[in-house]
């Protein structure tokens, strides 16, 4: 009799849809313009999802995400507000630990746009 159930492996990709998912629920936090050459391509957005990239190995998961925040919210406690709610929702979804989470905030977003003054 065979005992053997194999194994589940949750790819990258997996890891960072769940990781994308898992940004929307923060308040004030928002997506990223993608990046051509390190050069910002489209505008910066709080509607748009954050990029969020994921290395999976040995059961760890190592995850790397840029982000943009509402101003004025404070980007230490936000991003570290992001960071635990990453850890907490990856590893509550996968069941892998997540080891590592770099954030880049790469805007921040005013909640209204001020109007032009007119002379």
């Amino acid at each position: 009799m065979v005992d053997d159930r194999g194994a589940l492996l949750i790819s990258d990709r997996t890891v960072e849809r769940i990781a994308t998912q898992a940004v929307t629920e923060i308040d004030g936090v928002g997506g990223s313009a993608a990046r051509m050459l390190g050069v910002a391509v489209g505008g910066e957005d709080l509607d748009q999802p954050a990029k969020v990239t994921a290395q999976v190995r040995d059961g760890t998961v190592t995850l790397d995400v840029r982000l943009s925040i509402s101003y004025p919210l404070s980007v230490a406690k936000t991003t570290e507000a992001a960071r635990e709610h990453l850890r907490r929702r990856t590893t509550e979804l996968t069941g892998l630990a997540v080891s590592h989470v770099d954030i880049t905030v790469t805007a921040l977003h005013t909640s209204a746009a001020e109007p032009r003054r007119v002379l």
